[in-house]
């Protein structure tokens, strides 16, 4: 369900006045791109389902913070990062790292809905495929969050950068630096991961 910019003003209203059906209809719009967002970052379903909830409980909760200076998706976003960025951290202060933070669910869908990856039809292929998906996932997690942020916002996600901007408080020149940089570092860790260099 996509919503355009005149429902979405709508729907903050309502969400203001606490009108339960609005929550439910906020929900229902974004609950798969939040968990998506949530998940590519975390790098963990477990994970990723919970703190799923806790951006929309943070969001029921500071709906009356949000001024309408962006779209309603894109603060939904920002909150969603931030959790992820606070949870990465506590993750990481109890040394849940790389592998540890892994599961077998997350191989089958980093890549779903995105373009980093190409449906494939022959078997040997799809099996080639499910591999590199899994190297490409487990690269994502071992990079730092601050590249891990951009990378799925702006190509697992699909983001513009006029959204990002506003989800990160980046400057543009900044963000299209940074994002050179995470794609750089993704690539590296994708190519320890394979034992093999990429092809330009």
């Amino acid at each position: 369900m996509n919503l355009d910019v005149e429902a979405e003003r709508l729907l903050a209203e309502r969400l203001k006045r606490r009108d339960q059906a609005a929550f439910n209809l906020f929900v229902r719009a974004y609950q798969a791109r939040v968990f998506s967002l949530v998940h590519r970052m975390l790098g963990n379903r477990a994970e990723a389902e919970d703190l799923a909830q806790e951006v929309f409980i943070t969001v029921f909760k500071s709906i009356d913070s949000f001024r309408g200076e962006s779209r309603l998706g894109t603060w939904l976003y920002r909150i969603a990062v931030n959790h992820c960025k606070n949870r990465l951290k506590y993750l990481d202060r109890r040394m849940v790292k790389g592998h540890a933070g892994l599961d077998e669910e997350s191989d089958r869908t980093l890549a779903e809905g995105g373009p980093v990856m190409s449906k494939v039809d022959r078997p040997d292929d799809a099996t080639e495929g499910t591999e590199l998906e899994s190297v490409i996932r487990r690269a994502l997690t071992l990079i730092d969050p601050d590249h891990r942020e951009l990378i799925v916002l702006r190509d697992l996600e699909g983001l513009a950068y006029e959204e990002i901007i506003v989800i990160t408080g980046l400057a543009e020149g900044t963000v299209k630096s940074r994002l050179h940089r995470a794609r750089a570092a993704l690539r590296d860790a994708i190519e320890k991961g394979l034992g093999c260099k990429l092809p330009d």
